[in-house]
């Protein structure tokens, strides 16, 4: 018998029945190779959809005849700003704007034209790094096809001229972020498991037995993960702010401000977790649908890295997530020193979210 066993065709037939299992689950799906495709396309983009976008403006002194001025406006990298001297010193300030550039003619024999950049201590010193490169290659690119003769159609100032502002520090960028990486993390993955569990170890139908409400089992479960989270997003402001000089403008109230802010959004994306929890068949399924709420925000909202970064079309769906409107709210008020009302567009947008995600929360919502 033994001898007319094929092992081979066994072998076969295992390998197919383990190959449909694993594209039957949807975490193994989603994790091999739904994953990967993502970041390669994000990171894609970012590589070839044309680099920084650098919000910018010309000095209103600035000789607008020549080919430098026409071929900077013409970058779509560049995104030039016209406001008045007021306005661009308070972006400058508050590092909305990369750097004022001004082109004048030159008194000098060696070039026709000098090239000035003002901007503040406010501005990420890498903005400025690649605005000097993107200049640097528009003069030089002139120099070698239009004045092969000349040394040089302008030269441009090594030292930048730089107005007082707070100084930027990459965790002023990056901390926002994060923050709001763990809430949304902790609002969509704690609750789903936490209410899916409540519900598979028949915990809720217990709380039946008892006379409280089953509106006051929600809230009683939920405030202890709200209580949680902050007490979480406490420990980041503090680590941020004591360890690595994370800018609060108004000391103690922009840290008020920042928890008010921390717990809008944090019941906002708790919302989702409901709305998982719901869906959830089996708890092998509430990654996969978790992430779907989850993934796309932690890579187009802002979280790791500028939505600017990414092409134009692609921009406004990162400015419809809500997790792109907490983490511009958190930005302006630390660092910009906004207050409350100031962002008052990014809360309005958070509410909308808010009221859409629960209204579906409820139609999906199960107690057994």
């Amino acid at each position: 018998m033994a001898d007319n066993y094929n092992q081979i065709r066994a072998m076969l037939a295992i390998t197919k029945g383990s190959l449909k299992a694993t594209f039957r689950s949807p975490s193994a799906v989603l994790f091999s190779i739904g994953f990967p495709l993502i970041f390669i396309l994000v990171f894609g983009f970012i590589g070839g959809g044309g680099g920084y976008s650098l919000n910018v403006a010309m000095d209103k002194n600035s000789d607008t005849t020549n080919m430098v001025y026409n071929i900077l406006k013409g970058i779509p990298n560049l995104k030039f700003k016209t406001k008045s001297d007021k306005e661009l010193k308070e972006d400058l300030e508050k590092g909305r704007l990369t750097a004022v550039i001004l082109i004048e003619k030159s008194n000098q024999g060696t070039a026709p034209f000098h090239i000035q950049l003002k901007s503040s201590e406010a501005v990420s010193p890498q903005n400025i790094a690649v605005l000097k490169q993107i200049i640097e290659s528009v003069v030089s690119g002139i120099n070698k096809q239009a004045f092969p003769n000349t040394p040089t159609i302008a030269t441009i100032s090594n030292d930048v001229e730089k107005i007082p502002g707070r100084i930027y520090r990459t965790i002023d960028f990056i901390l926002p972020g994060q923050l709001g990486f763990s809430l949304l993390s902790a609002g969509v993955f704690g609750v789903a498991f936490l209410f899916f569990n409540l519900r598979q170890q028949l915990v809720l139908k217990r709380f039946y037995a008892t006379p409280i409400r089953r509106s006051y089992i929600i809230l009683g479960e939920t405030l202890s993960r709200v209580i949680f989270q902050l007490m979480t997003a406490i420990i980041i402001i503090g680590l941020g702010n004591l360890a690595f000089h994370f800018t609060l403008v108004h000391g103690f109230v922009t840290f008020l401000e920042i928890m008010a802010l921390s717990f809008l959004a944090l019941l906002v994306f708790m919302g989702f977790g409901f709305i998982v929890s719901g869906l959830a068949k089996n708890e092998s399924t509430i990654p996969p649908f978790a992430n779907l709420f989850t993934l796309p925000q932690f890579l187009l909202a802002g979280t790791f890295f500028s939505i600017d970064n990414f092409p134009t079309w692609l921009q406004p769906l990162c400015k419809i997530l809500p997790l792109t409107h907490f983490n511009n709210a958190m930005r302006s008020i630390a660092f910009e020193g906004a207050s409350l009302i100031d962002v008052w567009k990014e809360i309005s947008i958070l509410g909308i979210w808010g009221i859409v995600v629960y209204a579906v929360a409820i139609k999906t919502f199960k107690w057994e």
